[in-house]
């Protein structure tokens, strides 16, 4: 496959690193911290995981306009904009937690961040793969991840463990998360005033919309679609993108409430700091570096062979929530390194799902088809998480981190369907 937009005004390391960080930090704002937040201010797990689920619905359903922002003005327009928009989207949060009917109002705030924040990946992943050949694709998805994870350590760990020593210091949850979201409001303003000036302007990265008459826009979008339903084999690979996370769909809502609740509601009662170091910093620290390895990996081997190691690496690990409920450890380090080997699997296997879903949507319309396959992926992220805490408090955490192990298996199945072109991902392929 050849790639128009080769020629590049800057070195990929100039952009793809905080571009990245930026796509990061609003998810990790959406799905984790509004978890801790709620969670401190004293809501059940039932009705966090059934309403910050909900949060993926934008996630689920961008690929409705996923062909709008590759047909109208070009994607580096879309980002540097979109930033702009979640700023302040952060700044309202900030403005609300501490009004009347808080939680109403800033989970109708996180909807609209959610929906800006879906936006903004449609047009980064995109402008991705139209800004570095194929062969340079494999390579930097390790490092796309890596950023993408510090955006996580940078909200999960160092803001987490912020809210807690302002908690501590004010006395107020309410003080303490306002002053948090305040402060990312203005970094993220000027992530926006960063890549308005410097993202590079690949010459591929060009309107479509100009070009057709306004008639034809609806028969070109639901070509797009079309054609993405047509591609061979696509039934294995939904069912892939459906399944793959399943069981880390359920893990992930209940992860950060099990860290928190007390001895006596089967948690490890650490505090909110805690919390941030443990599960935010070197949780995810360790993540990064799965990530990174990962991508080498596959830019070594190629993604069929890599493959089921990955896989395997993601899941298996997931026994450590298990062991962390049977045995209850008091100790800070210890549980800090069960959850390290556990998100270093998980940074492994989820660059091979990054792969898989570069080589669903190669094509044509590889930003909108991208667009659609991260779609599938939330929508088997959103679906499990809505059950998981009502799941959690009719089985306890024991027998629900079992049951997580149980829920490997559908993953495990659909990865022995799919197929893989042998050097698919190998950084010398020149396909």
């Amino acid at each position: 496959m050849s790639d128009s937009s080769s020629s590049l005004s800057r070195n990929p390391w100039a952009w793809v690193p905080s571009l990245y960080f930026a796509q990061g930090l609003p998810y990790v704002v959406v799905m984790t911290l509004s978890v801790i937040m709620y969670k401190n201010l004293g809501l059940s797990n039932t009705d966090i995981a059934l309403y910050t689920s909900w949060l993926y619905l934008p996630w689920v359903i961008k690929p409705l306009w996923s062909p709008l922002v590759e047909l109208f003005h070009t994607k580096r327009a879309w980002i540097w904009a979109l930033q702009f928009l979640i700023g302040a989207a952060l700044a309202l949060v900030a403005l609300t937690i501490p009004g009347p009917k808080a939680f109403q109002m800033t989970l109708a705030v996180f909807w609209l961040m959610a929906f800006a924040s879906a936006s903004h990946d449609i047009a980064a992943d995109g402008f991705y793969l139209l800004a570095l050949p194929q062969r340079s694709q494999a390579a930097f998805v390790g490092v796309r991840s890596t950023f993408y994870r510090l955006a996580n350590i940078g909200g999960q760990g160092g803001l987490v463990y912020l809210a807690g020593e302002l908690q501590e210091r004010s006395g107020s949850v309410q003080t303490a998360w306002s002053l948090v979201f305040g402060l990312m409001a203005a970094a993220f303003v000027l992530l926006g005033c960063f890549h308005l000036a410097l993202l590079p302007r690949p010459t591929a990265d060009t309107p479509g919309a100009g070009r057709r008459a306004a008639g034809g826009l609806m028969t070109e979008f639901l070509r797009v679609f079309a054609e993405f339903f047509r591609k061979p084999g696509i039934s294995i690979s939904i069912g892939f993108l459906l399944l793959y996370r399943f069981p880390e769909a359920q893990l992930l809502k209940l992860a950060t409430p099990f860290l928190l609740d007390s001895a006596e509601q089967g948690g490890l009662a650490l505090s909110t700091k805690q919390v941030g170091i443990a599960y935010g910093t070197v949780g995810l620290i360790a993540l990064t570096l799965g990530g990174l390895l990962g991508g080498w990996i596959i830019s070594r081997v190629g993604l069929k062979r890599a493959l089921w190691p990955l896989v395997l690496a993601m899941h298996v690990p997931n026994v450590i929530f298990l062991l962390l409920a049977l045995t209850m450890p008091g100790h800070l380090a210890l549980i800090s390194a069960g959850l390290a080997v556990e998100q270093f699997g998980y940074g492994l296997g989820f660059t091979a799902y990054l792969m898989y879903m570069i080589l669903v949507a190669d094509g044509p319309h590889k930003t909108a088809h991208y667009a659609i396959c991260t779609g599938f992926m939330a929508l088997g992220m959103m679906v499990p998480g809505m059950w998981s805490g009502w799941l959690q408090q009719q089985l306890g955490y024991t027998l629900f981190f079992a049951w997580v192990l149980v829920a490997t298996l559908p993953s495990l199945a659909m990865t022995a369907l799919i197929r893989v072109p042998a050097e698919f991902g190998k950084k010398e392929d020149p396909a």
